[in-house]
């Protein structure tokens, strides 16, 4: 049973993007200088909803779009709190699945001026729920096997390497527009059956996008080319305050983000794509959508809103 059904509450509105992947509790420490290893200084630890398909959601909702949310959230406290926030970021999350074996996942991350210096993401119950997260496609509430879902989604890599590829070759998501996002570089190559089949739009940053390749680009263009030629349908590169890239066969577009001061790290990825998706759903063309995107998470990574 999901959570609106236990608090007897329903969907009223129906969603125009569903958002599929990690839904947890971000743990991260920020220092106002920078940082190495060993380091041990002062600085402000935040406890925020987070997670790849989260931060995404909620960027997402800021630009009027109206997100579902598939993933596995624990029968905990941490769990139900975790809910009330996506309904408070206006969020549907009648989609969730929610099981009494596993716990709520959690994201610890040190942040100092310099960047990330490590993080751990927890997201095994994400992964030991498997497709039972998709159910919300088959069993009539966002779609059914005779009528699958034909809109946006977007996904991203904390889902298992089985499942991300299952979803490139199932008719449930063959009428889909598919955004993907690896999550961390440390699981970018769950993204490679995205690139044998041609499915989808990949946001890589230029890490990920070498891993993916298996080798090393001088920047966004030549990566964006090189995952393009590896089979890729569509990329868009990004390399921090770096001049970023959206490719497929249709050509190559470049543009270098607005410089500003940065305050935080952890989620700007997720805004840039979140912005993106919102841009082209509002019509926008090829370039306008990029400098969109770029101008969002130049926002967000210097502390303010998009």
């Amino acid at each position: 049973m999901s959570y609106l059904a236990r608090q007897n509450i329903k969907m009223n509105k129906y969603p125009n993007i569903l958002c599929i992947g990690s839904v947890l509790w971000d743990v991260i420490g920020r220092a106002p200088q920078t940082m190495r290893k060993g380091s041990d200084v002062a600085g402000n630890i935040t406890r925020l909803p987070g997670g790849v398909a989260m931060n995404i959601a909620t960027t997402l909702a800021k630009f009027e779009m109206i997100p579902a949310i598939l993933t596995s959230v624990g029968y905990d406290p941490d769990g139900d709190e975790l809910l009330a926030a996506c309904v408070a970021q206006g969020l549907i999350i009648d989609t969730v699945y929610r099981s009494e074996n596993l716990p709520t996942d959690r994201y610890m991350a040190i942040e100092g001026s310099n960047g990330v210096i490590a993080a751990i993401a927890d997201s095994h119950s994400l992964e030991a729920a498997g497709d039972k997260i998709l159910t919300p496609l088959t069993d009539g509430t966002i779609a059914t096997i005779s009528k699958p879902y034909s809109g946006l989604i977007a996904i991203d890599g904390n889902l298992t390497t089985s499942l991300l590829s299952e979803i490139t070759t199932s008719f449930l998501f063959a009428r889909a527009d598919l955004r993907v996002a690896p999550a961390s570089p440390g699981k970018a190559k769950r993204l490679l059956p995205f690139i044998a089949h041609s499915r989808g739009t990949l946001y890589v940053n230029m890490e990920e996008a070498s891993l993916l390749c298996q080798k090393r680009f001088q920047n966004t263009n030549e990566a964006a080319q090189g995952l393009i030629n590896q089979g890729a349908f569509r990329v868009l590169v990004t390399n921090g305050a770096k001049t970023s890239t959206e490719g497929s066969e249709k050509g190559f577009i470049s543009q270098t983000p607005p410089s500003v001061n940065v305050t935080r790290v952890t989620g700007a990825g997720d805004t840039f794509m979140a912005a993106h998706i919102a841009a082209e759903a509002r019509g926008f063309d090829r370039s306008d959508s990029l400098a969109f995107a770029l101008e969002a998470a130049a926002i967000f990574v210097s502390g303010g809103t998009p």
